[in-house]
């Protein structure tokens, strides 16, 4: 839904550069490259083959915003009903304890016989 309120809430502008009937350079958020035969002030061209076009899409720009008052009665019965039994469905886990949490472990016995690799046969 955020994905559908940014883009038609987006303006941009579509520069095409043409030089006769030929498509030179499209830009949509820069300046467009030109053919490089626009007139110059020492040089005095009577005929301009080449056009700009500046084609504007202006995004929406009035977002009407609701809230909870804006809704009626039965409206907002539904919608707290609706948001009660979400969240109950997130029941908290018990705390979990542990008994020997505080009770150090004991201590360890070894095997002798084995650690020295000695048996009776």
């Amino acid at each position: 839904m955020a994905f559908v309120v940014l883009f038609s809430t987006l303006s941009f502008t579509v520069e095409s550069h043409y030089c006769g009937n030929n498509l030179v350079d499209t830009a949509i958020f820069s300046k467009v490259k030109n053919c490089g035969m626009e007139t110059s002030a020492t040089t005095t061209i009577k005929k301009n083959c080449c056009k700009d076009e500046v084609e504007v899409l202006e995004g929406q720009d009035k977002l009407k915003v609701n809230t909870f008052d804006d809704l009626n009665l039965s409206e907002q019965i539904v919608l707290a009903t609706f948001a009660y039994s979400y969240i109950s469905l997130f029941k908290s886990l018990q705390k979990q304890t542990t008994p020997h949490l505080e009770y150090a472990p004991p201590n360890l016995t070894y095997n002798i016989h084995l650690l020295q690799e000695t048996f009776l046969i």
